[in-house]
């Protein structure tokens, strides 16, 4: 039952960061193009949530990482403005390598696949 309210409190909070991040000053965040959050852990007792980032530029991704860092401040206190918890979690942000990591496995399943339709090739020859 407390796994589901923690999942509840991970999109809650994944909604509004990732609201607050359209609003975001800092260049090394807006001035990038695509930044997304693409998921939230939060700890049992809400202490800490881990913010999984997303950046499309793969070169900037540090510089956006260290103006979420330096923004963390603020980020977490607007989000204790919209989020009623007893607890604002402290916003760790971590580079999300999800998306490179699901273009490799469906490459390596093409790779596979074009293997087996060349093999199938060569025994209708045969």
């Amino acid at each position: 039952m407390a796994s589901n309210r923690i999942g509840r409190i991970n999109e809650e909070i994944q909604r509004e960061l990732a609201a607050q991040l359209r609003g975001l000053k800092d260049p090394r965040v807006s001035g990038v193009g695509m930044v997304s959050i693409t998921r939230v852990n939060t700890t049992p007792d809400l202490r800490y949530a881990q913010v999984f980032v997303s950046v499309l530029d793969k070169e900037q991704e540090k510089d956006v990482l260290k103006g979420l860092k330096s923004a963390a401040g603020f980020l977490r206190r607007e989000l204790g403005g919209e989020l009623r918890l007893r607890y604002t979690p402290e916003l760790q942000f971590v580079a999300d390598d999800s998306i490179a990591h699901g273009a490799h496995i469906l490459e390596l399943l093409r790779s596979v696949e074009r293997r087996d339709a060349e093999q199938a090739g060569q025994e209708d020859k045969e």
